[in-house]
C-alpha cells in the first residue's frame, strides 16, 4: 500500500497496489527481454492445443484482452495464425512452411546418396526439385556419367507449367493454388488427378523436345509434399511410357527420403 499527498489540500489518500490473481502474462520466468515477442510466443503456444477463442487466449496467456486480440490479429496478418470456420484462432500455414524449410538441410544431406543410387539403378540422371513460387528449383542432382543425358545443374530454375516434377509439386496443392498453377500449363486437372491416384507422374517432350521424365513426391512427416524426385533422359531410352520403366525405382527413392524426414521429425 502507498500513501500519496494531494498538494492542494495536504490530505493523504491511500492507494492499494492491485495485482490481478493471474500473472500479468505467463512465461515471465522465460523472458527474452523483448516483451512483444515473448507475448506473441505465448499466443502461438496457446494455440498449440487446438482452436481457441479470444477468451481462451486471454485465459491461457494471462494477457489483457486487447493485447491478446491485437497480437493474434497481427500474427494472422503474417499467416502465423489463422481462423477456423467458427472464427476461432488456430495456428497458421506459414508455420508449416517454415518447418518445411527447417527440414531442408536434413533432406539435402540425404538426397545425394539416394539420387546416386537411383541414377545407378535406372542409368539416367536423377534430380530433386523443390517449389519456389512460380518455379521449381533443382536442389540436388546425380548425373549420368557418360553418353547422352539430360543435365540439370543444382540451382536451375524450371517452369511449373511443364514436366513430371511440376505435376508432382502441383498435384497435392490446395485447390485454389492448384487452379492458379494450371493456368497456361501443358497438363490438365485430369492429369493431376491421375498423378494423385497412382502416386507418380511422367512427361514426354513436355518441358523440352526429346526429353522424358518420371517423378514421385517426397513428403514431410505431416504428409505434405515438399519435393519431387525425378529421373530424366532422352525419349529414345526412356520411351514414350517412361513410368513403366522407372516409376518403381523413383517411388522407392522418394519414399526413402520421406522416411528420413519421418525419423528425424523434420519437415
Amino acid at each position: 500500500m502507498l500513501f500519496f499527498e494531494i498538494p492542494a489540500t495536504g490530505k493523504l489518500i491511500l492507494a492499494v497496489a492491485f495485482q490481478h490473481p493471474r500473472r500479468q502474462y505467463q512465461g515471465m520466468d522465460n523472458s527474452s527481454g523483448v516483451g512483444v515477442l515473448d507475448k506473441a510466443a505465448l499466443v502461438l503456444s496457446a494455440l498449440e492445443t487446438g482452436p481457441t477463442t479470444l477468451a481462451g487466449l486471454v485465459a491461457a496467456t494471462g494477457l489483457a484482452r486487447p493485447t491478446a486480440h491485437r497480437l493474434a490479429v497481427a500474427l494472422e496478418h503474417h499467416r502465423l495464425v489463422s481462423r477456423d470456420l467458427q472464427g476461432r484462432f488456430i495456428l497458421g500455414p506459414r508455420l508449416g512452411e517454415l518447418a518445411s524449410a527447417a527440414g531442408e538441410d536434413r533432406l539435402l544431406a540425404t538426397a545425394g546418396p539416394v539420387l546416386a543410387r537411383l541414377r545407378d539403378i535406372t542409368g539416367e540422371s536423377a534430380q530433386m526439385f523443390r517449389r519456389q513460387g512460380d518455379y521449381r528449383v533443382c536442389v540436388a542432382t546425380a548425373e549420368r556419367m557418360s553418353g547422352l543425358r539430360d543435365s540439370v545443374p543444382v540451382g536451375t530454375q524450371l517452369t511449373m507449367s511443364a514436366g513430371s516434377a511440376a505435376q508432382v509439386l502441383l498435384a497435392w496443392e490446395e485447390p485454389d493454388r492448384m487452379q492458379r498453377g494450371l493456368r497456361g500449363s501443358r497438363f490438365s486437372a485430369v492429369a493431376l488427378a491421375a498423378v494423385r491416384r497412382r502416386g507418380w507422374a511422367h512427361s514426354v517432350g513436355e518441358r523440352e523436345p526429346g526429353v522424358a521424365s518420371v517423378s514421385a513426391p517426397v513428403r514431410s512427416p505431416s504428409g505434405k509434399v515438399i519435393a519431387a524426385v525425378s529421373v530424366s533422359g532422352p525419349i529414345e531410352r526412356l520411351s514414350r511410357q517412361p513410368g513403366r520403366l522407372h516409376a518403381p525405382a523413383v517411388i522407392a527413392a522418394a519414399e526413402r527420403l520421406s522416411e528420413v524426414l519421418r525419423r528425424s521429425g523434420g519437415e
